[in-house]
């Protein structure tokens, strides 16, 4: 397992399962399976509304506590809940997370990182960070802030590689996670020609390549998977490096495309939408 060290100094694993768009049930077997197979990162949110499934697998598990990085993101309709936090770790039966993001740049938004900037003084919180934020958006949280971002989530992948985010979270000391880190399923990304020239190389999957890839570009990579068996190859990347020849060749592959853009109205549409998080089984 490689780690990436936050700007407050904690560890974190960079290759976790994500559990969006599961059920509970699903969302249970899943992580389980996962914490089974070695890994140690687990990421959901209230609007996945399967924190207790995530929360009791974590259980099942049998691993203690403090060997599992739990990462989830409040929901906007939560933002200017006082006891959204409070509420948030009983569902995940924990007391404690690993890692508490703003999960959409909508809404009161800056009341929500405050609400997570009190967590963390508090130590019901280890880091803090945003999902879903461009360039201008971080430059207003980084304006306001007590506590600083620790890691931005957002979606990249080969075709949609965030070269100039990346410079400036380097400089501000954020770590990037992408999530579709394989690009949604496209089937163009994951059969391209380059990733079955270098999977035959290393006895890889492009999927396999591809992770590896994200993982030497120093991105924290959480791919949600139902099926065993791609649980665990999904987390078989420390065996093999590829060179900066390979690394610079998928670089050149960046086309700037994104599967996922959000507009004001989709933004508008957050904040008046309540997951059911009380009703989740």
């Amino acid at each position: 397992m490689k780690y990436a060290t936050l700007n407050n100094g904690i560890k974190m694993p960079m290759a976790g399962i994500g559990t969006f768009l599961m059920t509970p049930d699903e969302a249970e077997a899943s992580v389980l399976s996962a914490l089974e197979s070695g890994y140690r990162l687990i990421d959901t949110a209230n609007a996945y509304v399967n924190e207790k499934a995530v929360g009791r697998a974590m259980k099942r598990s049998g691993l203690k506590r403090e060997e599992i990085f739990l990462e989830t993101k409040l929901w906007p309709a939560f933002y200017e809940e006082e006891d959204a936090v409070e509420k948030t770790l009983e569902r995940l039966d924990t007391d404690y997370i690993d890692l508490l993001l703003i999960h959409q740049p909508s809404g009161n938004y800056v009341a929500g990182y405050r609400l997570m900037e009190k967590a963390y003084k508090e130590g019901k919180v280890r880091a803090i960070g945003l999902s879903n934020f461009n360039e201008e958006q971080i430059k207003e949280i980084l304006h306001i802030c007590q506590v600083k971002p620790a890691v931005l989530q957002t979606e990249v992948h080969p075709y949609s590689q965030e070269k100039e985010l990346k410079k400036f979270l380097d400089k501000e000391g954020m770590v990037i996670q992408a999530w579709y880190p394989l690009g949604h399923g496209d089937k163009a990304l994951i059969e391209e020609p380059l990733f079955a020239q270098l999977g035959k190389k290393y006895g890889k999957s492009g999927a396999q390549i591809i992770l590896r890839w994200h993982i030497q570009a120093g991105h924290i990579v959480i791919p949600g998977s139902k099926n065993p068996e791609h649980i665990r190859d999904n987390f078989d990347l420390f065996d093999f490096e590829l060179t900066d020849d390979e690394m610079a060749k998928i670089a050149a592959m960046d086309k700037k495309k994104r599967y996922y853009i959000s507009t004001p109205e989709m933004l508008r549409g957050y904040a008046e939408m309540v997951p059911p998080v009380d009703e989740q089984k």
